[in-house]
C-alpha cells in the first residue's frame, strides 16, 4: 500500500516533530499579544493617575477651582477680606446701600426746602426813540431752607437783594413780592423779608405758617473732604431736584465779583445751577451742612459748586431775625488794589490805594488821606480790599485799629506811617 504521506512529494510533518516554523510564529504571536497587553495597562494606569492629578488641582488648589466654577454666593461676591496687622478686616461694599441713602436724603430733605421767586422792577436809564424811559417788571428765582416750624426761611442776599443789580444802563428797584413755593402744596405763599446781609451773602424771610418742616442741622466743621453731600434745590425752574456727589474742598477763599468781600466755603462737585442759589447741601444724614450759592461759581466750570457753611451762619441768622440786620465796624474809605505789576509801571507801593475818604466813615476822623497805600491792618499785611474787609469784620464797633500805609511825600518818595482808626457802626 502506497504511504499517503509521501504523495506529491510533500512532507508531512508528524505531531512529536519539532519545527522551526511553527515555533517562531508561536513564539512570534506571543511576544506581540503580551507588548500590547503591557502598553493597555500602562495607558490605563497614566490615565487614572492623570485625572486623579487634575481632580485634585480642581478641587484642592482654591485659585483654580474659583476660575474654573462659580462656587461664591451673590452676597460673598460683595465682600473682600484682607489682613492687616491689627487683624481680619472685612470691607463690603454695596451701590444698593448708596442709592438707598439718596432716596432717604431726598424725602427727608425735600419738605424742608422751597423755592422762592422775587418780584421787581427794571427801569433803563436811556432813551429810546419810541419813549424817554423804559420800564419792566422782572422775576428772578431761588431755593430756601425752611429753619424753624413758625416759617423762618434762611436763603441768600443775592436772591431777594435785587436792587444791587443795578448799573448805569438800568436801575433795579428792590424787591416788590416775595413769593414761596412750598413741597407739595401747588399755591405759592408771600413772605416777608426779615433781613439780610450782603457780606455773608445771607437772608432771612418769613411766612405765616406753623405748620412748616424745618431741616436738620448738621456740624459743618466736621465734615470731611470725599464724603457724599447732597445738594437741594430748584435750578432752572425744576422744582424739588437733588444731585448728589462728594465734598471736594473746605475753607475754600473765594472772593466776591467786585472783590469787596472774601468767602470762606465748601466746596462740592454736586451740581449747582442757576435757582440751586439758597438751597440745602446735606450729608448722607440728610443733615445741613451748607446753603448753595451759585453767585461764587462763575460761569463756564464745571464741577465746582460752592455752600456757605452752616456753622458760620447761626450768629448772622439770629441777628437778622432780632435786628433785621447785622452790625459791623465801618472804616469809610474808597479803595482800590494796587496789584505788583501796577506797583511796577505806576511806581506805586502795593497794597490799598485809598481814592476817597466817605464823609460818614471812621476815616474822616483820622490821619488818613486820599492817596495812602494800605499795607498792613494791625500789623497783618494786606493787598487787597477783600482781605483788608475780612481782618475789619473781625473787630467790633467801637475798637480802635492800626493802619499802616505809604504816603507819597514832597520828594516823591513813599515813607510808612501809622494812623489810627476808631471803628464806627456800618450804616
Amino acid at each position: 500500500m502506497e504511504n499517503n504521506n509521501e504523495k506529491n512529494g510533500f512532507e508531512v510533518v508528524k505531531p512529536n516533530q519539532k519545527s522551526n516554523y511553527r515555533k517562531k510564529e508561536v513564539k512570534m504571536n506571543n511576544s506581540s499579544g503580551s507588548h500590547a497587553i503591557r502598553h493597555a495597562l500602562i495607558s490605563f494606569i497614566c490615565g487614572i493617575l492623570g485625572a486623579a492629578l487634575v481632580i485634585g488641582l480642581v478641587f484642592f488648589v482654591p485659585p483654580i477651582k474659583e476660575n474654573l466654577f462659580d462656587t461664591s454666593s451673590s452676597s460673598s461676591k460683595k465682600q473682600t477680606s484682607f489682613t492687616v496687622s491689627s487683624g481680619p478686616v472685612s470691607s463690603a461694599i454695596d451701590i444698593e446701600d448708596y442709592s438707598n441713602t439718596t432716596i432717604s436724603v431726598a424725602n427727608k430733605v425735600l419738605p424742608s426746602v422751597v423755592g422762592i421767586e422775587v418780584s421787581f422792577d427794571v427801569q433803563a436809564n436811556y432813551p429810546t426813540f419810541y419813549a424817554r424811559t423804559q420800564s419792566t417788571t422782572s422775576k428772578a428765582s431761588g431755593s430756601g431752607v425752611i429753619i424753624s416750624n413758625d416759617g423762618y426761611i434762611l436763603t441768600n442776599n443775592h436772591i431777594i437783594n435785587t436792587s444791587t443789580s443795578s448799573t448805569s444802563y438800568y436801575t433795579v428797584s428792590d424787591a416788590n413780592e416775595v413769593l414761596i413755593y412750598i413741597y407739595g402744596e401747588d399755591e405759592p405763599v408771600k413772605a416777608e423779608i426779615i433781613g439780610s446781609d450782603s457780606v455773608t451773602d445771607l437772608a432771612v424771610l418769613k411766612v405765616d405758617r406753623t405748620d412748616l418742616t424745618p431741616i436738620e442741622f448738621g456740624d459743618s466743621d466736621s465734615v470731611q473732604v470725599g464724603e457724599l453731600v447732597i445738594a437741594v434745590g430748584n435750578p432752572l425752574e425744576m422744582t424739588n431736584t437733588v444731585t448728589a456727589g462728594i465734598l471736594s474742598g473746605k475753607d475754600r477763599e473765594i472772593d466776591d465779583d467786585d472783590s469787596s468781600a472774601t468767602y470762606t466755603l465748601l466746596q462740592t462737585d454736586a451740581a449747582i445751577n442757576a435757582g440751586n442759589s439758597g438751597g440745602a447741601l446735606v450729608n448722607a444724614d440728610g443733615k445741613l451742612i451748607g446753603i448753595n450759592t451759585l453767585k461764587l461759581a462763575g460761569t463756564g466750570i464745571e464741577g465746582m459748586g460752592f455752600a456757605i457753611p452752616i456753622n458760620s451762619t447761626y450768629d448772622i441768622t439770629k441777628e437778622l431775625i432780632d435786628n433785621g440786620e447785622v452790625t459791623r465796624p465801618y472804616l469809610g474809605i474808597s479803595g482800590q488794589d494796587v496789584t505788583e505789576y501796577e506797583s511796577k509801571y505806576y511806581d506805586v507801593p502795593v497794597g490799598i490805594y485809598i481814592v476817597n475818604i466817605e464823609k460818614d466813615g471812621s476815616a474822616k476822623n483820622s490821619d488818613l488821606k486820599p492817596g495812602d497805600v494800605i499795607t498792613k491792618f494791625n500789623g497783618e499785611e494786606v493787598k487787597t480790599m477783600a482781605q483788608l474787609n475780612k481782618l475789619k469784620y473781625k473787630c467790633k464797633v467801637g475798637d480802635t485799629v492800626t493802619l499802616t500805609v505809604q504816603r507819597e511825600n514832597d520828594s516823591k518818595d513813599y515813607e510808612e506811617i501809622e494812623v489810627k482808626v476808631t471803628l464806627t457802626e456800618q450804616k
